[in-house]
């Protein structure tokens, strides 16, 4: 397609957009800060989560909704101040638990309250009897409700009209609002044929009339299955989810064992003294049921067993907040663990269209000479690569940027792919004297591949000096491209040709690729660029972009081979893509991102779509990933740290009575057994609530290793774990040992 086509499309894209209104954009839920509002609404369904047919799957949390229901027995069977207040604390435990996992998938409803409204009621036309080549308008027209479309309907979309499902386009271009899926007000160009052919249910033609071949299965769109996915309808523990969950439920397990054996050593040791008196803690019969359900409930990793559903929901929205639809958390979780990421060139590392970097002047020719021609020459070329030329000329030796219509007496030569050459023909101002426009002071500027602008030059009487095949051997050597410039200018004694210098052209690589290259490596990452450009220029734009290792002249079979290489050394691999000949590379790899402008073939075929088709998207997928799981072990670390500081409560309120060298571990001088029990159950509850908005947020992502980032979270999250429940504990202490009962 051409450039002008795609501009002249554009343009009619814009008018489009003035005509029509197009949808609002949808709402973006933050993903900072708990939002009290949020929290007050999410209160509901904390309460509703406390049927245990919904608490089961969460064995930590189970139990101890169990000990709250057993501990309200005995509070009504036999009531107490203290009694009364473990219970509570112990319910609200399990719905300050319930509410993390609520306030996760609020926010997922948030976001599908938005989707759902790029989901209307659309009534599709589904044309019957159409061939491709057919006229659309010699097809019959039935009108059809969009959910009932089935796979391989065609439909007919004009401007103004929303698409009906997810498929491709079979015939015509059209420029396509897409910002009720991806939030981006600009439109997109999609036409049938090639890599763009992709359109998604629930976006809005603006110009042009296109037919769509509907690839999805009715209730399986893009759409219905990002909403199932926000809201948390289907969404799967990972692999790694599973584990630590049979972890917790092991370590809740032996702690269970553990409280049992107590309760013999209790009665034992009141055996043997009878005369201690009873208290609400130990009594003729043993350690009171209230007491151990409490032991119990603190010694069990109730903070993670709490937050790990909510870790793993938020993992998703962050996600969701980038516009990514990952098809199972198995994908997120992946690609915290990737090893190896292949990226495309163009696009990713580089900037895509290759760049004006450098003016090259031969002969004597001053470098302003050069510019000044080179930017005549390329005024009206439209490429970006005649745009970049003009600019650069502007930024570095400040021309001013000239339009066609300011040069009256002008004569523009385009591009074709038979001369490789652009330029102006420039005719003297006419005069008094009329001096004719092809007489002296006419001018020719040429602009264009080497071997066409230096023959060109000798037809017309000129000299090549062999500066310029050493400059051009030079920059072709280093990966860039040369364009050389040349002129003819009448003369009195006839034209005189020559050659005024070279352009260098290169593929620019982004801003900021080299550091973020770095920061990958320094996680353990190893990075491959993938592009079809021969060995010599892939080797220079990877050393400038800093990647570890490329694959040049890369074929799709290469690619799969490449994957399969890494795969078999025991390596996760994370690529992107977006053809339907990328469509068997990112089936075999672990993280598979497809373009969402790219071919069905291809979003079938990865477990993750970047609804903005942003290749670079790769990289902070991988670093959403990998937060994910440093949020999961930092949380972990804290939980199972901070039960030591319980452990230091509990124990001797239990048994200071009995075996008086225990008094020496009440390390905090908590006032009494009772409040001491009861400080630890408050805090146990109240550090849930403390953590939701780093569960929900994540732990902050730092590119280190493996050793570091495990030494951080001893340091922060470990060390921090033991230290801050013995402040909480004291200080919870000093204000309930005021409460009657408790003191």
């Amino acid at each position: 397609m051409s450039t002008t086509t795609i501009a002249a499309h554009q343009d009619s894209a814009s008018a489009a957009g003035r005509r029509e209104t197009p949808p609002a954009r949808p709402r973006r839920v933050g993903g900072g800060l708990l939002d009290p509002k949020q929290l007050w609404t999410s209160l509901p369904s904390a309460v509703r989560k406390l049927d245990p047919r919904t608490l089961w799957h969460n064995p930590v949390m189970l139990i101890v909704e169990v000990g709250a229901a057993y501990t309200t027995v005995l509070a009504i069977t036999d009531p107490s101040a203290f009694g009364w207040l473990i219970t509570v604390w112990l319910w609200l435990t399990v719905i300050f638990a319930n509410l993390a996992e609520a306030v996760a998938e609020g926010r997922g409803k948030a976001q599908a309250a938005a989707l759902r409204r790029a989901r209307t009621e659309t009534v599709a036309r589904r044309l019957v009897g159409w061939r491709a080549g057919q006229p659309v308008e010699s097809a019959a027209v039935e009108s059809v409700p969009a959910p009932r479309l089935a796979q391989h309907d065609l439909v007919v979309v004009e401007a103004g009209e929303l698409i009906p499902g997810d498929g491709d386009i079979v015939e015509g271009i059209a420029s396509v609002d897409e910002s009720a899926i991806t939030g981006e007000s600009a439109p997109v160009i999609r036409e049938s044929g090639g890599d763009r052919s992709s359109v998604t249910g629930g976006t809005r033609v603006l110009s042009d009339r296109i037919v769509v071949r509907i690839t999805q299965k009715p209730g399986e769109s893009f759409i219905d299955r990002m909403i199932a996915l926000v809201e948390g309808a289907n969404r799967r523990r990972t692999p790694n989810e599973i584990a630590l969950n049979i972890l917790l439920a092991a370590l809740t397990v032996i702690f269970l064992l553990a409280v049992a054996t107590l309760q013999p050593l209790a009665i034992y040791s009141k055996a043997q003294q009878p005369a201690l008196p009873d208290t609400s803690t130990l009594t003729g019969d043993g350690i009171t049921g209230i007491v151990l359900a409490s032991l119990l409930v603190c010694l069990i990793p109730t903070t993670i067993g709490a937050l790990l559903s909510a870790i793993g929901i938020a993992g998703m929205d962050r996600l969701v907040q980038r516009n990514v639809l990952a098809m199972s958390g198995r994908a997120v979780e992946a690609a915290g663990d990737v090893n190896t990421l292949l990226l495309d060139k163009t696009g990713t590392i580089t900037l895509g269209n290759r760049q004006a970097s450098a003016f090259l002047a031969v002969g004597g020719v001053s470098e302003a000479e050069l510019a000044d021609a080179a930017q005549l020459s390329s005024l009206a070329d439209e490429t970006p690569e005649g745009r970049s030329v003009v600019v650069f000329a502007k930024e570095h030796h400040g021309l001013r940027e000239r339009t066609p219509g300011e040069l009256a007496h002008a004569t523009f030569v385009h591009f074709t792919a038979q001369t490789r050459m652009s330029g102006v023909d420039l005719a003297p101002e006419p005069t008094d004297g009329a001096v004719p426009a092809a007489t002296a002071g006419a001018r020719q500027v040429r602009k264009g591949a080497a071997s066409a602008v230096t023959r060109w030059v000798r037809e017309n009487g000129g000299q090549v000096p062999a500066q310029v095949g050493e400059i051009v051997d030079g920059i072709s050597a280093s990966g860039g491209t040369p364009l050389v410039v040349g002129e003819v200018v009448d003369g009195p004694s006839g034209p005189a040709a020559r050659v005024l210098g070279v352009i260098q052209l290169k593929d620019v690589v982004k801003s900021g690729m080299r550091e973020r290259f770095d920061a990958m490596r320094r996680m353990g990452i190893r990075t491959v660029m993938i592009t079809g450009d021969n060995p010599l220029t892939a080797k220079a734009i990877a050393d400038e972009a800093g990647v570890d290792d490329f694959l040049a002249e890369a074929t799709p079979e290469d690619k799969l081979a490449l994957i399969r290489r890494e795969q078999a050394g025991g390596k996760l691999v994370a690529m992107t893509g977006d053809g339907t000949n990328d469509a068997p590379a990112l089936a075999q790899a672990d993280v598979g991102v497809a373009m969402n402008t790219g071919t069905s073939a291809a979003k079938e075929a990865g477990n993750m779509v970047d609804l903005d088709s942003n290749p670079t998207k790769l990289i902070e997928i991988v670093e959403i990933g990998t937060q994910l799981l440093i949020t999961r072990g930092a949380l972990t670390t804290f939980s199972i740290a901070n039960d030591v500081a319980k452990y230091f409560a509990i124990i001797p309120a239990m048994f200071a009575g009995v075996y008086t060298g225990l008094d020496r571990l009440n390390v905090m001088r908590l006032a009494s057994p009772e409040s001491a029990i009861l400080s630890a159950v408050i805090f146990n509850a109240l550090v849930i609530v403390a953590l939701i908005p780093l569960a929900l947020r994540g732990v902050r992502y730092t590119p280190a290793s493996a050793s570091k980032l495990l030494s951080r979270n001893l340091y922060v999250y470990g060390l921090g774990g033991i230290v801050v429940p013995f402040a909480g504990i004291k200080v919870i202490d000093l204000l309930v040992q005021f409460i009657p009962g408790v003191g």
